[in-house]
């Protein structure tokens, strides 16, 4: 049964002017990180101790929205109302381009449809945040094998759609501004076709929140850039799963075009 938190409007949203206050635009990527950092600190103190719920993950993510907003970032959602008229699990397949994602995903997706990630390994050993990740019950894989890393989403697929429970892969071996259709595998298009479920394409663009060099998470804060998150009608892989990919990346590469970030070949 799908939550009913206090959520965000269906349909399109856009963040509301906002004037953040003087020490946020003269520090944007330190206030910014100070807001993160106890968000994740509250967090990960009730996930340890296995007091996180569903309604607390949404939460946090509200409170990363708001952050955003805060400290001057503007943020543009569409096509929610694709995940609204289902009345099934799905798999949300996107491109990955920063941490921003992963925190924020969960307050625009979960008022429709339980959700979890399939994550790298890292995530769930990262300091402090594992405990909120792990809390989550994502599907974990190694990326280092990749029979391996299928086998790990095909059967943690099959067990948590059934449940009712949507899936949010990326598909990319790592996160990158510019999108490169050659690095993008079919993983997501398999999950949803053995179990006979719905793909949601994902576009966005989130480099606002840039990858850091010595930690990648915590990169520079820049709020002039807009987040960008657009959800595709709903694609059913049937028997074709080669047209159902090329389906999900014609979609990414013609809204990140849109947003000002031309693919890899079209540079």
């Amino acid at each position: 049964m799908i939550p009913k938190f206090d959520s965000l409007p269906y349909g399109d949203y856009q963040s509301p002017e906002y004037r953040p206050g003087l020490i946020s635009r003269a520090l944007p990527s330190a206030t910014f990180y100070f807001r993160i950092v106890r968000i994740i600190m509250r967090a990960s103190y009730k996930a340890k101790r296995e007091r996180y719920s569903d309604e607390d993950w949404y939460q946090s993510s509200r409170s990363v929205h708001r952050a955003i907003e805060r400290t001057g970032g503007s943020i543009s959602i569409k096509g929610t109302g694709h995940l609204a008229r289902l009345d099934e699990p799905c798999v949300i397949i996107g491109n990955h381009m920063s941490t921003a994602e992963t925190f924020l995903l969960a307050s625009i997706i979960f008022p429709f449809t339980p959700v979890t990630f399939v994550v790298k390994q890292a995530l769930v050993d990262y300091p402090v945040f594992k405990h909120i990740m792990r809390s989550r019950d994502p599907i974990v894989v190694g990326r280092i094998n990749p029979r391996e890393d299928l086998k790990a989403v095909l059967e943690g697929g099959k067990e948590r759609l059934r449940q009712g429970i949507s899936l949010i892969i990326f598909p990319q071996r790592t996160r990158t501004v510019a999108f490169n259709r050659e690095l993008f595998n079919t993983i997501g298009i398999k999950v949803a076709r053995r179990q006979g479920v719905p793909v949601i394409p994902l576009a966005l663009k989130t480099n606002a929140w840039g990858n850091g060099r010595l930690l990648k998470d915590y990169g520079r804060f820049r709020p002039q850039e807009r987040f960008f998150f657009e959800f595709g009608e709903p694609i059913h892989v049937d028997n074709n799963e080669r047209a159902a990919h090329q389906a999900v990346i014609d979609f990414i590469e013609s809204r990140l075009t849109e947003w000002g970030l031309p693919p890899l070949d079209a540079v």
